[in-house]
């Protein structure tokens, strides 16, 4: 891992001294911690292990002069200050946003059983258009409520209880589409459950040690970015949801048996 990882000064490659190598556990699975020092005045940081097998993986990388996430499409980073402009960092939080709704399974899962039923019972597409706005409205506004509490240290709860309570949300909405138990108001039920996964979404910015200055538009963009993900998914299934909408296919085998596959 230590060859994987480059520094540099002044364009020069500048030599690494490893200290210490520790494992660590985070939401999202075990990670380990490379520390290191160096003898002249780094200027640029480059990291590449393990980006050429997995595209999901990351590198947060924690210097005296900032934070930064290294990915495939972003395996370095200045080291000496954040030269970037707010509008490009704003940009970056938004990226980080759409990528983590589109590989977010256990979100987008509890959000297609939301999604589901709503063309079911609609005449005309304006009044299930409707329905699935009240549904996403309502799931953003609750993770955006628990998202900014979690991210700002107002409220922590146990990562395994937050993962769970995740599981469990998605098992429920799932189920609630194959034997019935809320037909109306679902909006509700999005923003119940949303408020559990907004500390899901906040586990993936308070574990990068964001520094103060930047954490509120860190929030804004990393959420803004969530909610084009969820539009995107919302632009895609519906007009397909609402055009077969009366076929058996659908109500049988796309609600019934695809909510019986998520609930699996």
């Amino acid at each position: 891992a230590f060859a994987r990882l480059k520094l540099r000064a002044s364009g020069e490659p500048c030599r690494i001294e490893p200290s210490e190598l520790l494992f660590d556990t985070h939401t999202d699975g075990g990670y380990a911690v490379l520390r290191f020092s160096a003898p002249c005045a780094a200027s640029e940081a480059e990291y590449g292990l393990f980006f050429d097998l997995d595209p999901t993986h990351r590198g947060l990388l924690r210097a005296a002069s900032g934070t930064a996430v290294l990915s495939p499409e972003r395996p370095s980073a200045t080291l000496l200050g954040d030269t970037r402009t707010a509008a490009e960092q704003f940009l970056d939080y938004a990226r980080e946003g759409v990528w983590h709704i589109w590989i977010g399974f256990d979100h987008i899962l509890f959000l297609v059983s939301l999604l589901l039923p709503s063309v079911l019972a609609a005449a005309r597409f304006g009044p299930a258009l409707l329905d699935v706005v009240k549904v996403v409205t309502a799931f953003t506004v609750a993770h955006s409520i628990t998202l900014a509490l979690a991210a700002l240290s107002v409220i922590a709860l146990p990562s395994r209880l937050v993962e769970s309570a995740i599981a469990l949300s998605v098992i429920l909405a799932a189920l609630n589409n194959v034997w019935p138990v809320v037909r109306r108001g679902r909006w509700l039920v999005a923003f119940g459950f949303g408020l559990v996964h907004g500390f899901g979404f906040a586990s993936v910015l308070g574990e990068l040690g964001l520094p103060r200055d930047t954490l509120l538009l860190a929030l804004v963009g990393f959420n803004l970015g969530v909610e084009t993900g969820q539009l995107a998914i919302v632009a895609l299934f519906l007009p397909l949801a609402y055009a077969a909408r009366r076929s058996w296919v659908y109500r049988r085998m796309v609600v019934v048996g695809g909510s019986s596959a998520i609930a699996l």
